[in-house]
């Protein structure tokens, strides 16, 4: 009787569903993101490549290596020798400003400084617009996904970081990676640009196969010119988005549980309103025999139903909203 009646309740009804509909779309829009971002990174990395940091560090920021060093790792047992030398790339980054599109405001993407063998390295890279730079000049190319989200990066272009004006001449691809939400340019350039003479931060190697990491680490590790760590570059990757997965999804759990106690009251009021309002149909079920356990039960099966109903469509808008859409890794 009580799920008959509900539609002779429509106003008490939308607003309960609504309530728990907000809480759901927003616990899914959020997780969505953290999912997103996790399957990014985990997709970035390659089983059968590595990455050397400085000893120590937990990040590219944090590293630090020179040109001996870089020169040491790509001649390293394990790694895969192309035509034209060690599939090892040696490479720097530096953050950058850009006009986000459509909002004023600007967003940081990383500037990263690649040589020849960074393209051989990434298994999926191709220009998509444009050409690649050339060796020596201030010329970038910027991945798909930071130019959707940065305005004034069409190739052809110039943008102006500090004293240095750079072209644009190209827009490149990497199978939907960490990578297309940076931009590239040669990293002898970026080294003079920003002073940091032959220094670079992480060294990317190409290994003969997945089970040569264990040669390549033992031949670095034992090293006595080198401090360095070596992880699988998937590996790296699955580390690094399990920390800021992590952070997404506690501030998606606690936001979402402040607003579900709101919804919680919202729902509470709703229904003591409902009941309030069937004071008269409560009495003549009483003066029909039934008792106060099973006319409580009736309620919140109510309610229950309602909540369903309510998170169902939560669920709905979350995945309308957020099924396929992307966004750059920006920030």
């Amino acid at each position: 009787m009580n799920l008959k009646n509900v539609p002779a309740r429509p106003s008490s009804t939308i607003v309960a569903m609504l309530g728990i509909a907000g809480v759901v779309a927003v616990l899914v829009a959020v997780l969505s993101i953290s999912a997103g971002f996790k399957s990014t990174l985990e997709t970035t990395g390659s089983d059968d490549a590595a990455i050397v940091l400085r000893a120590g560090s937990s990040s590219e920021l944090s590293s630090g290596l020179g040109a001996d060093d870089a020169n040491i790792i790509a001649q390293a047992p394990g790694v895969r020798v192309g035509a034209a030398g060690p599939l090892a790339s040696a490479e720097l980054f530096v953050i950058v400003d850009a006009p986000k599109r459509g909002s004023g405001t600007d967003a940081n993407v990383p500037l990263r400084g690649v040589g020849e063998m960074a393209f051989e390295v990434r298994d999926d890279f191709a220009i998509v617009a444009g050409r690649r730079f050339e060796t020596g000049l201030r010329e970038i190319i910027i991945g798909a996904g930071a130019a959707r989200e940065v305005a004034g990066f069409d190739v052809g272009s110039s943008v102006t970081w500090g004293r240095n004006e750079w072209t644009v001449v190209g827009h490149f691809e990497d199978g939907g990676s960490l990578s297309e939400s940076e931009i590239w340019t040669d990293a002898r350039v970026l080294q003079d640009a920003y002073n940091r003479g032959s220094s670079y931060q992480s060294v990317r190697v190409k290994l003969d196969s997945v089970e040569a990491l264990q040669t390549f680490t033992d031949a670095l590790t034992s090293d006595a010119r080198l401090d360095v760590t070596v992880e699988r570059e998937s590996d790296f990757y699955a580390d690094q988005a399990g920390i800021l997965s992590s952070i997404i999804e506690n501030i998606g759990w606690m936001v979402t549980g402040l607003m579900g106690v709101g919804a919680i009251f919202a729902a509470i009021l709703t229904m003591y309103a409902a009941v309030s309002a069937r004071t008269r149909e409560i009495a003549t079920l009483r003066a029909l025999g039934f008792g106060r356990f099973p006319i409580v039960v009736s309620v919140l099966v109510e309610a229950v139903v309602l909540g369903i109903i309510g998170g169902l469509i939560g669920g709905f808008i979350a995945f309308i909203g957020f099924n396929g859409y992307q966004a750059s890794t920006l920030n």
